[in-house]
């Protein structure tokens, strides 16, 4: 079964980091993401833009709304996704429990509809 795992965290963090700090954060990621790898288990996973440069768009009133920047004010934000095909709910949130940022955001983990 896939699943959507969605990295939720202060974006503002990663600005704070020294050099030294950003490469030991870096490499974990690329080891974390290695490991899905060699499970067989990855099919998707990118970090994304700051929310910043998101835009939004909505339907109000018949009529098109585009929006720059966040949707909504929050404290921590979509960051980055993996996508997984493991399986079942267990695994996924196994593996959702062991992204380097769980100690410091949070990940939702989503089933996709098949």
């Amino acid at each position: 079964m896939r699943y959507l795992l969605l990295i939720y965290g202060d974006e503002s963090r990663g600005g704070a980091m020294g050099e030294g700090d950003a490469a030991t954060t870096m490499q974990a990621w690329f080891d974390y993401t290695d490991w899905l790898v060699a499970q067989g288990w990855m099919t998707a996973g990118d970090a994304l833009h700051p929310s910043t440069e998101a835009t939004t768009v909505r339907i109000a009133d018949g009529e098109r709304v585009v929006t720059d920047g966040p949707f909504a004010e929050t404290k921590e934000q979509l960051g980055g996704y993996f996508l997984i095909d493991v399986d079942d709910l267990d695994a996924a949130i196994d593996i959702a429990a062991r992204i380097p940022s769980v100690h410091s955001g949070s990940i939702e983990v989503r089933p996709i509809a098949e």
